[in-house]
């Protein structure tokens, strides 16, 4: 189960990541964000339940996330001024 959301959370950054890559219209970007920001509380829920960070790779799979999301927030920004 803990490796299923891990690598969850690794596969919807990767979407994330392609689907900004095809999107025209800053709102799918902005539904991507959100999908990331959902993902990044499964994974503190995840690792909460767990009591231990499955050898540091939870950590990790929460930063690539929050990395996600930022770059997800300046397309976002980035969208909007264009």
């Amino acid at each position: 189960m803990k490796k299923l959301l891990i690598i969850s959370a690794f596969c919807l950054t990767f979407v994330a990541g392609v689907a900004s890559s095809y999107v025209k219209d800053w709102h799918d970007l902005d539904t991507a964000h959100r999908h990331i920001s959902e993902a990044i509380a499964e994974m503190d829920r995840a690792r909460a339940a767990n009591h231990f960070d499955m050898a540091g790779h939870g950590s990790k799979a929460v930063e690539h996330l929050h990395r996600a999301e930022e770059e997800l927030r300046l397309a976002v920004d980035a969208a909007r001024r264009e």
